[in-house]
């Protein structure tokens, strides 16, 4: 789609060990990236998060940081091999196709590719991570753990993060500004991360449970791709 494609397919190929790994590959995509490529303000946004988590991890006063700081390489590398799944193979989860099927897509705004691509990889992805990251620690997934009171602690920090994207993105993907329109700024309102990412704790604790019941693990992971889908799709129409 644009010819700096197999850049970026070389750059999300590379294994991420570290925050600082990952925080290496999204720049290099932030750098990459034109304005006028969809995939660079989901990147932007996630950027400044990653960033956020580095700081907090790097702060002290968490329950359990070794384990948030896994949490945050185990969810990053799903959000790159989703990239490289779809720039290689073209293959990847429905629910981030539809958004990188539609990066040069001029009349959507930069706000709705942000947002789409937090959803896809909180409402789909994070499950996965949350799982993968206490088999990898021996830890479960229950909201009375310390792990949990580390991962909702980030909130605040997140959901100041996307009420300043809603701002700073709310134009067309050029740069262009966008006229009223009701039905963008009622989805850009109602989206919230803390919602989202509750909910993904909650598939987790499924999830956990069902990793060893195939094909139950699978369905459930189908469903949740599907119901992501519907919600990036409308996130994603285009503004007249």
């Amino acid at each position: 789609m644009f010819p700096y494609d197999p850049v970026l397919a070389a750059a999300v190929r590379t294994s991420q060990q570290s925050i600082a790994d990952v925080l290496q590959t999204m720049q290099t995509i932030e750098a990459t990236c034109i304005d006028g490529d969809g995939l660079k303000w989901f990147n932007w946004l996630y950027l400044q998060v990653t960033q956020a988590v580095e700081t907090r991890v790097a702060s002290g006063g968490l329950n359990a940081p070794a384990w948030l700081a896994k949490l945050d390489v185990q969810f990053a590398r799903l959000y790159f091999a989703a990239l490289e799944g779809a720039l290689s193979r073209g293959a990847a989860p429905d629910c981030w196709r539809t958004l990188f099927d539609r990066r040069d897509h001029t009349p959507i705004a930069r706000i709705q590719f942000a947002l789409a691509g937090i959803n896809a990889h909180i409402n789909h992805d994070l499950p996965q991570a949350i799982v993968a990251t206490c088999e990898s620690t021996a830890t479960v997934p229950d909201r009375s753990s310390p792990q949990y009171k580390d991962y909702t602690s980030l909130n605040i920090t997140l959901d100041s993060l996307i009420e300043s994207a809603k701002h700073a993105l709310h134009v067309r993907l050029p740069g262009d500004v966008l006229p009223p329109a009701s039905h963008l700024e009622d989805l850009v309102a109602a989206w919230g991360v803390a919602e989202a990412r509750d909910t993904a704790w909650t598939n987790a604790e499924i999830l956990w449970h069902l990793r060893q019941k195939p094909p139950l693990d699978l369905s459930l992971m189908a469903a949740l791709d599907g119901l992501t889908t519907i919600a990036n799709k409308a996130l994603l129409i285009p503004v007249p």
